[in-house]
């Protein structure tokens, strides 16, 4: 009987073992959560929301336009902000609308936020070529921008953003628990 209680310990402590591995494993390489700190991803994403990121789903597929992103913005720090132009795109804003290669393109979560502000244009006017001296999105570049953008540091300051600064795509806002979520698209 003492041998199998020894036998028996000893298998838990491998397993459990193997799970602490497998763990690591899957939270170096595929999946990791970051906490939203500040008001530029609101009415979206809050101060404090815990996300899941997929750090692989950007490699095997493309990101897309719109997608929600946690990218390393300066040393030690990361942000979180939506995809607005991949390569290839020519971006720019008037009169408060979004226009992609010449089409004008709704912004459905912008919507909630722009109630609070009728009559003033919640985006500024510009042209890619006016904040970064270039008329497309480069190879290898995005273009992101902060849904509250009266509070965003984003590409507009920043930049564009190297893929290979980009830590994953935002697959799910776990808490609060009230406010789970797996769309970012139509907040």
């Amino acid at each position: 009987m003492r041998k199998s209680k020894k036998h028996s310990v000893s298998d838990w402590i491998k397993s459990g073992m193997i799970a602490f591995i497998i763990y690591i494993l899957i939270r170096t390489f595929f999946i990791s959560s970051y906490t939203v700190e500040g008001e530029s991803m609101q009415p979206t994403l809050g101060e404090g929301d815990k996300l899941i990121v997929n750090k692989v789903k950007y490699q095997i597929s493309d990101i897309n336009r719109f997608d929600v992103i946690v990218f390393h913005a300066h040393v030690g720090e990361n942000y979180v902000k939506r995809v607005i132009g991949v390569q290839g795109d020519d971006i720019r804003y008037k009169d408060d609308w979004l226009y992609i290669n010449g089409k004008k393109v709704p912004e459905p979560y912008l919507d909630h936020l722009k109630v609070g502000y009728p009559g003033q244009d919640f985006t500024g006017n510009f042209t890619l070529k006016e904040l970064t001296g270039k008329s497309i999105v480069p190879d290898g570049k995005l273009f992101v921008m902060g849904d509250n953008r009266l509070e965003s540091e984003d590409s507009r300051h920043l930049g564009y953003i190297s893929m290979d600064k980009v830590v994953g795509k935002v697959d799910v806002r776990y808490w609060p628990i009230q406010d789970f979520n797996v769309d970012f698209i139509g907040e």
